[in-house]
């Protein structure tokens, strides 16, 4: 075998691996779902080694997805960190085996405290799975390691059933973009639905026209606005809007008659605006399905406040 054909090898292992917890989905899931939807407190996520790593990033989705949860080193337990539980949390136990010793060592304290426990290992049978509340089966059938000892199909099959915790959470949770990019403020998404037109939108020296001012003088103001576009106003409020492409394709079917048109015979009289709190995510959606590269932003009253392009909503 070449060294891509042992990288597809254990691709097609592992992927076998996550096809093969679909059947061992049962009403335990239901039950962990619920468990975790009544918790009034934090979902506190345990486990030793690279169960303990892929705990680190099941935590890590669920905080992130709307259920509050952080990881726990069962092995800090002994030494402090038992302070941060109550009886308002639930436990999720991670452990391959099911046997771990400094995860078993950790479980008593637990079920003192009347905490309920989510046990996720590969075998049923465990002393974890005898003293949870509800256990998540995550077995495989072997590790895509050649070796069949290093952990890689089981912690592929746990990294994927905390996934599906997260992801069935969100829709009994109702989670929308919106409470997503709530919880990632640093990233695009967030940026693009938390930002607003009144955050970027451009307020000085804004082109803006008469209806009836002649297109020569027109071509003058839309230069020095450097947006590519004029505002046309009429007391005070938004009457219309001209783009480069409108003054290039007047140029072409008027020629020498082009200087003796005015704004209003080639103005757009109902452009797009959106008001000053429009989300960046609705106005790029506005831009793209018109097919435009600027927006309006205007008030109540269609007064102009400002012009958002597209440039500005690169985030």
């Amino acid at each position: 075998m070449t060294v891509r054909n042992y990288a597809i090898k254990c691709i097609q292992d592992e992927a076998q691996a996550v096809l093969d917890l679909i059947p061992q989905t049962d009403e335990n899931f239901d039950r962990a779902v619920e468990l975790i939807m009544q918790c009034n407190g934090k979902v506190i996520v345990t486990g030793v080694g690279k169960s303990g790593n892929i705990g680190a990033k099941i935590a890590a989705t669920l905080a992130s997805t709307g259920t509050p949860s952080f990881f726990v080193n069962p092995l800090d337990v002994y030494h402090g960190d038992l302070g941060v539980m109550s009886a308002n949390d639930v436990v999720l136990a991670i452990s391959n085996s099911g046997q771990t010793d400094e995860l078993l060592r950790f479980i008593p304290m637990v079920l003192h405290m009347q905490i309920p426990i989510i046990g996720m290992s590969g075998n049923p049978q465990s002393l974890l799975a005898k003293y949870s509340t509800c256990h998540l089966n995550v077995s495989v059938r072997k590790e895509a390691c050649p070796l069949n000892l290093a952990p890689t199909s089981s912690t592929t099959a746990a990294l994927v059933m905390g996934d599906a915790l997260a992801v069935a959470l969100m829709e009994c949770r109702h989670f929308q973009p919106q409470d997503f990019a709530q919880f990632h403020p640093g990233g695009e998404l967030g940026k693009r639905l938390l930002t607003t037109a009144q955050d970027v939108m451009h307020t000085e020296r804004l082109p803006i026209l008469s209806e009836t001012m002649h297109l020569g003088e027109a071509i003058i103001h839309v230069s020095k606005g450097k947006l590519g576009l004029g505002v046309a106003v009429t007391a005070g409020r938004v009457a219309g809007l001209i783009t480069d492409g409108d003054i290039r394709r007047a140029m072409e079917k008027w020629q020498a008659e082009f200087f003796n048109h005015t704004v209003a015979d080639i103005m757009t009289r109902q452009p797009k605006t959106v008001g000053p709190k429009a989300k960046i995510s609705e106005i790029q959606r506005i831009m793209n399905k018109n097919k435009i590269h600027s927006v309006l932003v205007v008030d109540i009253d269609n007064r102009l406040l400002g012009i958002v392009d597209r440039y500005a909503c690169v985030l």
